[in-house]
């Protein structure tokens, strides 16, 4: 503590009034989808709920009273931190290799599907901000935040936004990604009651949910291996897990940190502000690829004897992720920027896209569900599209509804698509720091997703179109 701060001074306790904020809206909203049949049924996440109730308390208490709850700035910087930190987790986590092969071929199908859907969000996207760019002076690349809000949930969506704002001039940028991903778990309310509706008219579901069943048989072995660190000894166990994921985090920083320092040197040149920007915008896939070296690296110990027990818990590493995503999810959502919402140039792309995003999401995962997953298409829709519009947590939550227990390949398709989605998704990736560059460039890019949105189908339908063809 620096000398002359008082323990009762603001600055000592505004992140803990902050994080208590979060936790108590998420309380609230989860003791009011327990008590509101109607929320339940709507299955919105307790941290959506929670992210909505507290926007407005502080919406309220700006527009009546002149005080403000909590720093914006802060709740973006959670945002950001709370994806990277999260998919660092889940990396450190180790792959059950019989659940590996099972999925390997529906991983591929789903890791496919995902980047199709990105392309098909980031074309109808830009189609409608360059036409809006020429009638309202919208921003003309704001239209492929969509799939990043969409498809990637909120940290992606922030990071964008508020790269688009601080480097190419997007006004609101921001909010504006924040709010794409906020809609995103409308839709995913939304779409998921309207196909589960769908599925009871056509006899496919009783109607019966599975979001509340529980397994009565679950043991401290489902919980902890056999040859694990104890749960206390000289370090609690919990403690070791989240040492592990900030380890795997900060390494992630300090590679980023030594490429920004070669931009610095101007040897890029004109790149040098992309590849900036790409650089701390991918945070999260860096936490991921130094999450699975850190757990490489304690197998390896452990392989060799070095290490006489196993460090790293799968149970709590999900929980740990969980708390991460939860905490991104409800804080993302509270940073909106209200205001911007009576700027015509900002609304009505944004309603524009998320209508069109949704609607377009819908019907194309259920063509392809349909055709490419016909053993468990409802469990594959429900996944992908929950997934697809809010984020993996969404499409667990809607699949829950119809595979209580996760006994479909749909389950394994939403942890193991990710290899196949980054490596089929990382052309589009690029494309991000391309698009907001100008008008000419957002176009080309939009020709680009336009000729690997048809490539990606090609592979996705291949058994479907060469059946047709013979």
């Amino acid at each position: 503590m620096t000398t002359g701060m008082n323990l009762w001074d603001p600055g000592v306790w505004s992140f803990v009034i902050t994080l208590t904020q979060l936790f108590v809206a998420m309380i609230i909203a989860n003791t009011l989808r327990n008590t509101i049949p109607a929320l339940r049924r709507l299955m919105i996440p307790s941290s959506v709920l929670g992210g909505f109730i507290l926007l407005i308390c502080n919406t309220v208490c700006k527009n009546c009273f002149d005080f403000q709850l909590y720093q914006t700035s802060l709740l973006e910087t959670l945002t950001y931190h709370g994806l990277g930190l999260g998919f660092a987790a889940m990396a450190l986590r180790n792959v059950d290799k019989k659940q590996s092969d099972r999925s390997r071929t529906g991983a591929f199908d789903s890791g496919v599907t995902v980047v199709s859907t990105y392309l098909l969000q980031a074309v109808l996207g830009l189609v409608v901000t360059l036409v809006l760019y020429r009638l309202l002076g919208s921003f003309f690349a704001s239209g492929i935040l969509l799939p990043m809000g969409y498809g990637q949930g909120p940290g992606q969506a922030y990071t964008w936004g508020h790269t688009y704002e601080a480097s190419y001039g997007f006004t609101n940028g921001t909010s504006f990604g924040l709010a794409v991903s906020s809609m995103g778990f409308v839709a995913a309310s939304i779409g998921g009651v309207v196909y589960l509706s769908h599925m009871r008219r056509k006899g496919r579901f009783s109607g019966e949910s599975g979001k509340d069943a529980v397994d009565d048989d679950m043991t401290l072995e489902h919980y902890s291996g056999k040859n694990e660190i104890p749960l206390s000894e000289s370090m609690d166990k919990f403690t070791i897990q989240v040492s592990l994921v900030f380890l795997a985090y900060i390494l992630a920083f300090l590679f980023m940190k030594g490429v920004n320092m070669i931009v610095d040197t101007g040897v890029l040149g004109g790149l040098g502000k992309t590849v900036q920007s790409m650089i701390w915008g991918f945070q999260f896939l860096f936490g991921t690829v130094f999450g699975i070296v850190v757990r490489s690296v304690f197998n390896a110990l452990r392989k060799h004897n070095i290490a006489k027990r196993d460090y790293i818990n799968n149970f709590m590493m999900n929980r740990i992720s969980g708390f991460m995503f939860d905490i991104m999810v409800i804080a993302s959502i509270a940073a909106i920027d209200l205001n911007a919402f009576l700027i015509p140039s900002f609304i009505v792309p944004l309603t524009i896209i998320c209508v069109l995003g949704a609607t377009a999401s819908y019907l194309y995962l259920r063509f392809v569900c349909r055709r490419v997953f016909p053993k468990y298409e409802d469990a594959a829709f429900l996944s992908l599209y929950g997934m697809l519009t809010g984020t993996a947590s969404t499409g667990a939550i809607l699949l829950r509804e119809v595979d209580s227990k996760f006994e479909t390949q749909a389950s394994d398709n939403l942890v193991y698509h990710q290899p196949w989605a980054i490596l089929f998704g990382f052309p589009m990736f690029l494309l991000l720091g391309v698009a907001p560059q100008s008008e000419s460039k957002a176009i080309l890019t939009l020709g680009i997703c336009i000729a690997l949105l048809a490539f990606m189908n090609v592979i996705l339908l291949r058994k479907y179109i060469f059946r047709k063809k013979k």
